[in-house]
């Protein structure tokens, strides 16, 4: 998992969450089951969303180097320094 997936992560648990509170409680369940499970499917979908935007991202910008990574298996790469 990259780098912007884990701050991915906090933002779209915050959207999933709120956005399932506030539908569960538009639609006049004020108990706590209904509201804990908001919560729960908010927190599980947050991940998997995360990733999708990251790679999403990724795909999208032209300066992203995919085989940077896979070259050097995640360890960082310094531009000025030639690759042996």
């Amino acid at each position: 998992m990259d780098r912007l997936s884990f701050v991915l992560t906090l933002v779209a648990n915050a959207v999933l969450v709120g956005s399932l509170l506030t539908l569960v409680l538009a639609l006049g369940y004020y108990t706590w089951p209904p509201i804990v499970a908001a919560i729960v499917v908010g927190f599980s979908l947050s991940w998997p969303a995360a990733f999708l935007v990251s790679r999403w991202i990724k795909r999208d910008d032209s300066e992203f180097d995919h085989t940077r990574i896979e070259r050097t298996k995640g360890a960082p790469v310094n531009p000025n320094k030639p690759e042996v």
